[in-house]
């Protein structure tokens, strides 16, 4: 006998904990000092979304990027974004964690939409602006600029959850049968 389905009013948490991921994922790209991105061997010149550096050794010249409407466009994006993942994590918690709500799910799957499409546009301009900013040699994304990508993906995958979970209210709620499947030797 194996016994067939999920313990999903167990398991409500988790689509709330990959939001907070999410969340943590974003902090970590907005507030990095180390950089977006890098020269070849991150010896002469370096950027995050703030500001850029450019120098030999120990003397470094910082340059603010808010100079320019793309970066100031890219950071409003990225932090407007964030703000909004922070609403959809709240109200997430309130309508899977606290009581179950079925009727936000919906509405929190199209908060998170908004999100992923910020936050693509973000990540999108950024690159193709700070690449008219260089002039020599060969650059690369870090693990920042990929934080800002992981907690957009992770975002994108909370969506689709977000609005496929209404389908599944009886198994959200524990009222559904367990089926059971059987096996004759």
């Amino acid at each position: 006998m194996f016994r067939c389905g999920i313990a999903y009013p167990r398991c409500r948490w988790i689509v709330p904990l990959l939001l907070l991921f999410a969340i943590i994922f974003d902090i970590i790209a907005i507030a990095a000092e180390s950089g977006w991105v890098e020269d070849e061997d991150a010896k002469s010149h370096y950027a995050n979304m703030w500001n850029q550096y450019r120098g030999r050794n120990d003397v470094w010249d910082e340059k603010s990027l808010m100079e320019y409407s793309w970066a100031q466009a890219v950071a409003a994006l990225m932090i407007i974004g964030l703000l909004i993942l922070i609403i959809a994590f709240i109200i997430s918690c309130v309508a899977l964690c606290c009581t179950l709500n079925i009727t936000l799910l919906p509405f929190i799957g199209v908060l998170l939409i908004i999100v992923v499409i910020l936050q693509v546009i973000a990540l999108i301009i950024y690159p193709c602006k700070f690449n008219e900013l260089i002039f020599e040699g060969n650059y690369y994304y870090t693990w920042a600029y990929g934080f800002g990508w992981g907690a957009t993906i992770l975002s994108i995958g909370c969506a689709i959850l977000f609005c496929c979970l209404p389908r599944y209210e009886d198994e959200l709620t524990g009222l559904a049968k367990t089926k059971y499947l059987y096996s004759s030797a």
